[in-house]
């Protein structure tokens, strides 16, 4: 019984401290740039996913993609290693 305590707790406090919201956050996050994305498409009276390659893309196209690119690029170094509550 002893060897049992002496294995298990080291175990679970690692547990706890390596713990982080990672997968859920960020999914959470990525869903909230890419609502953003879909209005600010929708204000420039685009459709998102519809505008083909850049060099055709309008403007407002152009500038929303770039506004969805720093969005998710903040989820990834935020979200990820937030811890869990």
């Amino acid at each position: 019984m002893r060897a049992f305590n002496i294995v298990f707790v080291p175990l679970a406090l690692a547990g706890i401290t390596l713990v982080h919201a990672g997968p859920i956050a960020y999914g959470l996050c990525q869903t909230g740039c890419n609502a953003v994305a879909v209005a600010c498409y929708a204000g420039a009276g685009l459709v998102f996913g519809t505008v083909v390659a850049a060099p055709a893309a309008p403007a407002a196209a152009i500038t929303c993609n770039v506004a969805l690119g720093t969005c998710s690029a903040t989820c990834a170094t935020v979200a990820l290693l937030a811890p869990t509550p």
